[in-house]
């Protein structure tokens, strides 16, 4: 009995200890408490937190509207759009409007017919000269010039590099009129790099279309033989009309003379060439001061292409290679009775294989590289002469070679 006593007092004790950590009002219980089941003891889950019906607005994600004062200038042009508009407005009045009269005959029934021809050009001085291709003005009995303004002017013929298909025609008019391009560095040039061509196709004076230089040194045969190595290639939409106009870089310069499209049609395919301006700087002055280009000569009229390297077959009596001491096909006359029977020896010819020590395997190859050059240069020429074919360096002295229009 003692210890069920002490226990029932132990138990008095702890709920009078307990009661007094309870706030005097947790006995106010409400009567919706009272009716719902007892609370449990331990930790409580809470309920989900229910979604807004708009989400708090992120300031990672919020996209920052950008004034229209960034995208556009006060022209309300976007910088791309700027760059095509200040070249045409600083260009477009440098490019004229080239129309040609010639007069053919038929071969068959040799009758006489009036052709008519259209190109492009672009005013290089204030002198009046004007840059074009030569297959623009080829054969024309009269040249007519229309400028920006709608005036027209006869032009007159200054000179043309054949080889080239460069020549510069001339009008008269007040400097002041006239608005000449500036010239760029070609060689600086880069695949990708935006260009812009300006010039007349189908008639449609003063069109400009852009694209991007597609590839460099591209080969074009120009005329007969004759292949530039150094040609731009670009995409830009050139059409008939377009050849002599020039082609600019961003910074509105001559960077090329756009000269030909390959297409099947005649008609834009979107690979088109254009001769670069290095080429023509070096070209120009001289059609300028003496009407024609002062081509270098070597005196080799012609080569045999082999795999080794260029026999020569036929050499300029008396001309530079000749007098260095370079051997042409040898001829051997045999006499039979009454009759001289003449024979070719090709083999006691040289075979060229390099200049100052540049490997050549083309006439092309050979060339290029006499024409980098001016009357007067000396080259060192590497020939294999013999049936030994024994290496024999040769210097010759270029001249002046003969020039036509």
């Amino acid at each position: 009995m003692k210890y069920v006593f002490g226990c029932f007092v132990s138990a008095v004790l702890g709920g009078l200890v307990v009661a007094s950590f309870v706030s005097p009002g947790a006995d106010l219980i409400s009567q919706s408490e009272a009716q719902a089941p007892p609370r449990l003891s331990g930790p409580q889950i809470l309920p989900p937190t229910p979604l807004s019906a708009k989400p708090p607005e992120s300031t990672a994600n919020k996209t920052q509207a950008v004034p229209e004062t960034i995208l556009f200038n006060q022209r309300g042009l976007s910088p791309e759009e700027e760059i095509n508009v200040s070249v045409y407005e600083k260009l477009n009045k440098s490019v004229v409007h080239i129309t040609t009269k010639s007069t053919k005959t038929d071969g068959f029934f040799l009758l006489e017919y009036d052709s008519e021809g259209a190109g492009s050009g672009a005013i290089i001085d204030q002198s009046g000269h004007i840059l074009t291709n030569y297959h623009v003005i080829e054969d024309a009995q009269q040249v007519n010039v229309t400028l920006f303004n709608g005036k027209s002017y006869t032009a007159k013929f200054v000179g043309a590099d054949v080889i080239n298909d460069i020549a510069v025609i001339k009008i008269e008019e007040e400097p002041g009129v006239l608005k000449p391009v500036k010239m760029a560095d070609s060689s600086k040039l880069k695949v990708g790099q935006r260009v812009f061509a300006i010039g007349n196709p189908f008639g449609l004076e003063r069109t400009m279309t852009c694209g991007i230089i597609s590839s460099l040194n591209r080969s074009l045969k120009l005329r007969g033989n004759r292949t530039i190595k150094s040609i731009i290639q670009i995409d830009a939409a050139v059409n008939p009309g377009n050849s002599g106009g020039p082609l600019i870089n961003s910074h509105g310069q001559l960077i090329g003379i756009n000269t030909a499209i390959a297409s099947s049609t005649g008609q834009s395919s979107g690979v088109g060439f254009a001769i670069p301006s290095n080429l023509v700087s070096r070209v120009v002055p001289q059609l300028v001061a003496h009407g024609h280009m002062i081509h270098p000569e070597i005196g080799i009229q012609r080569v045999y292409e082999t795999e080794q390297g260029l026999l020569v077959a036929k050499l300029t009596p008396g001309g530079p290679a000749e007098t260095a001491g370079i051997r042409g096909p040898k001829i051997i006359r045999q006499r039979r009775g009454l009759i001289t029977i003449e024979r070719i020896d090709r083999g006691a010819a040289d075979l060229i294989v390099a200049v100052d020590s540049r490997p050549v395997k083309s006439a092309s190859d050979f060339l290029d590289y006499i024409e980098s050059k001016k009357p007067g240069d000396t080259v060192v020429v590497t020939v294999l002469r013999g049936k030994e074919q024994t290496p024999t360096k040769i210097s010759v002295t270029l001249t002046t070679g003969n020039t036509s229009r």
